[in-house]
């Protein structure tokens, strides 16, 4: 199988072509520390090729849902300390995704404070969880280019902390609706200045934060996500080919490791006026760098992906989530645990840790 062959990423040898993708669990304290629960979970998980931690904030200004980690602070870094030896200690490789959530937080979890945008549009047809439960939108403040500037700074130290922290390199999450990708969006981004407007502006933010994380760590060391035609968090762009096959044409200028390449989920069906081609066959053969291939495959439709030779990697997020040992279980191409939605996002053990393995 493609799948378990071993490839070069980057600087780094990976033993299959299988990563885990970044998955919010919602696991960590009040104050973004993980725990030992966080240590086994990923522990359990490191016969994968490459593991995507969950989506770690880069600063306390880039908090959205409550009881997610961070690593701006010293015990969070101290923390993740234990995650990353003990993956290693496995043989395993492990990659921190960095998150700013933009309008995508609720001022409850803020200090009272609202979240950050690049316009003041409130997210539609959505709620978000708090610490208190479901709540709408409210409308974000506008961040101005100070702002602009600092968070570009704080994605910079985000990831020299990632790499104290022991992490192997470090993932830009411009995908899902969150900050980077507000900025691409016009139903989140009407900004008149060097930010908004033109596709080119739009773009701006994406390509200086990259030029942050390859400056502050080596591009050898980085990489993005992003999904082009998945609306998810109130993402419609008037014009997503333009816009992404001009984001990928300023990327492919850039010296960094890979792109994971998302697929729009059946579950947000892309507006009308979208592209019916499939993301990975349209974009893919755009990009220069390595291709990680994101989101809906089994063992046999990632393969198939595989096989059609523009994606170097698959990653899976609910199939690891629910199969700690992924690779075995495609290996030998037996049965595999199903996920329960239930406990994916906070709570204890059930749902994180206690997925059973095959029997030898």
């Amino acid at each position: 199988m493609k799948l378990l062959e071993e490839i070069q990423l980057g600087s780094l040898t990976l033993k299959n072509k299988m990563a885990m993708s970044a998955m919010t669990r919602s696991r960590a304290d009040n104050n973004g520390v993980v725990g030992d629960m966080t240590v086994e979970y990923y522990t359990q998980r490191a016969s994968a090729g490459l593991i995507f931690t969950e989506a770690i904030r880069i600063s306390d200004e880039a908090t959205g849902s409550p009881l997610t980690p961070g690593i701006f602070r010293n015990e969070q870094i101290e923390a993740w300390k234990k995650v990353t030896k003990a993956v290693h200690d496995h043989g395993g490789i492990i990659i921190a995704q960095l998150w700013h959530t933009g309008r995508v937080g609720h001022s409850i979890d803020r200090n009272g404070k609202l979240p950050l945008a690049p316009s003041k549009v409130a997210i539609q047809g959505m709620q978000h969880f708090t610490s208190q439960g479901l709540k709408n939108y409210e409308t974000p403040q506008e961040i101005n280019i100070a702002e602009i500037e600092q968070t570009i700074k704080d994605y910079g130290q985000a990831a020299k902390n990632a790499i104290e922290a022991g992490f192997d390199g470090v993932e830009l999450h411009a995908a899902n609706g969150y900050l980077p990708s507000q900025f691409l969006a016009e139903s989140s981004n009407q900004r008149t200045d060097k930010y908004g407007g033109s596709i080119p502006n739009k773009t701006r933010f994406v390509i200086e934060v990259m030029q942050e994380l390859i400056n502050a760590v080596g591009g050898e060391k980085v990489g993005i996500k992003i999904s082009p035609f998945h609306p998810y968090g109130d993402m419609i762009l008037d014009n997503p080919l333009g816009t992404y096959t001009h984001l990928i044409d300023e990327l492919n200028k850039l010296d960094f490791a890979y792109v994971e390449l998302m697929r729009r989920s059946p579950y947000f069906p892309s507006p009308s006026h979208y592209p019916a081609n499939d993301e990975i066959e349209l974009f893919g053969s755009m990009i220069q760098q390595t291709v990680i291939a994101n989101a809906g495959y089994d063992r046999a439709s990632a393969e198939a992906e595989l096989e059609n030779g523009v994606a170097g990697l698959v990653s899976f997020g609910s199939l690891f989530l629910a199969n700690p040992d992924l690779p075995k279980r495609f290996e030998k191409n037996t049965a595999l645990n199903e996920p329960d939605r239930a406990t994916m996002f906070g709570g204890a053990e059930q749902g994180y840790t206690d997925y059973p393995f095959l029997k030898e």
